[in-house]
């Protein structure tokens, strides 16, 4: 997979080198509140199959659930937040806000998680794998596949 993306201004584009490890289609209430709308649509990837091809984005840390925190990357002129690094995996892992891609369709939710907080009027599609909260360790290799979980294992212990 390559595929490009950016801000709005266009300042700030991308390369995905690599297929998504997985992509989190989250209902969280953080996430409502950052976006401004129901959900995030996160590719998460190594943060090196992301390749910077114009301005550098801006770092912004936010507090999260978690307590961990978050890095969010916006384009230093329209503001636009392109990717994060979540306190879980560091920033060995990017997580890739999907809108921004040039092609959106290309990464479809593979899992919606933090359904409990989910806007009402928000229908997940049936079939759909779903989690009232996160899902565990032993759900990463049906969620994820083979190969995915095998990348997320690689960026977790080294």
């Amino acid at each position: 997979m390559s595929a490009e993306g950016g801000c709005d201004c266009g300042k700030v584009r991308y390369r995905l080198k690599a297929e998504p490890i997985v992509v989190h289609c989250c209902h969280c209430r953080w996430c409502q509140r950052e976006t401004g709308a129901s959900f995030a649509l996160n590719a998460v990837i190594e943060t090196d199959a992301v390749e910077l091809l114009g301005e550098a984005p801006e770092r912004i840390d936010t507090p999260s659930a978690s307590g961990k925190g978050q890095a969010v990357f916006r384009c230093p002129s329209c503001k636009v937040a392109v990717w994060s690094h979540y306190g879980g995996a560091g920033e060995k892992a990017a997580f890739v806000r999907a809108g921004t891609l040039d092609d959106p369709d290309a990464c479809p939710p593979d899992v919606h998680i933090f359904t409990d907080s989910k806007q009402p009027w928000v229908v997940i599609p049936d079939g759909s794998e779903q989690f009232p909260v996160f899902y565990s360790g032993k759900d990463v290799v049906r969620i994820y596949g083979e190969d995915g979980a095998a990348r997320w294992k690689a960026l977790r212990s080294g």
